[in-house]
């Protein structure tokens, strides 16, 4: 099997996926601080019991914010050769998928909202088979891996 892939994502990523993470965890937050005030007031469990819902909400609050994103930056990694995309991914599972550049249709950049304001974007590459990202590029960079992958694409047609 080749080499992992050279590129990483933007730093900043890491940021963005705290602040994706911090979004998602709110809900749940708010679910177990409901749970304990229900088991506590409602049911009239001890203290120590009544605690839980919400101690459990902070965990996985911490684990989305804190522990998830320099994990998931660190395992995402990128190439874009003459021939095919490399891309790699996961925590417990790795993902690794190439696909080559005679099976590319088109390629776009998408920028969100959050991405806009930490000048972010990612690169869509649409197959047969649908689409693959490359997320959390630098809008600059994504624009040259965009423009790369067009080009490669059209010389892989002309082959």
């Amino acid at each position: 099997m080749k080499t992992e892939p050279a590129d990483r994502l933007d730093p900043r990523a890491k940021m963005l996926w705290r602040l994706t993470g911090a979004l998602q965890a709110l809900p749940i937050l708010i679910a177990g601080a409901f749970g304990s005030y229900a088991f506590f007031w409602r049911a009239g469990a001890p203290l120590s019991l009544a605690v839980l819902p919400l101690l459990g909400a902070l965990v996985l609050a911490v684990l989305l914010v804190f522990v998830l994103p320099p994990l998931l930056w660190r395992r995402w990694r990128y190439e874009i050769r003459p021939l095919e995309i490399d891309l790699q991914r996961g925590l417990v599972r790795m993902t690794r998928t190439l696909v080559p550049m005679a099976r590319v249709q088109h390629v776009d950049t998408r920028r969100g909202p959050l991405q806009r304001r930490l000048g972010l974007s990612t690169v869509i590459f649409h197959t047969a088979a649908g689409p693959n990202e490359i997320p959390q590029l630098a809008s600059g960079t994504a624009d040259e891996v965009r423009d790369r992958i067009a080009e490669l694409t059209r010389e892989a047609d002309e082959i």
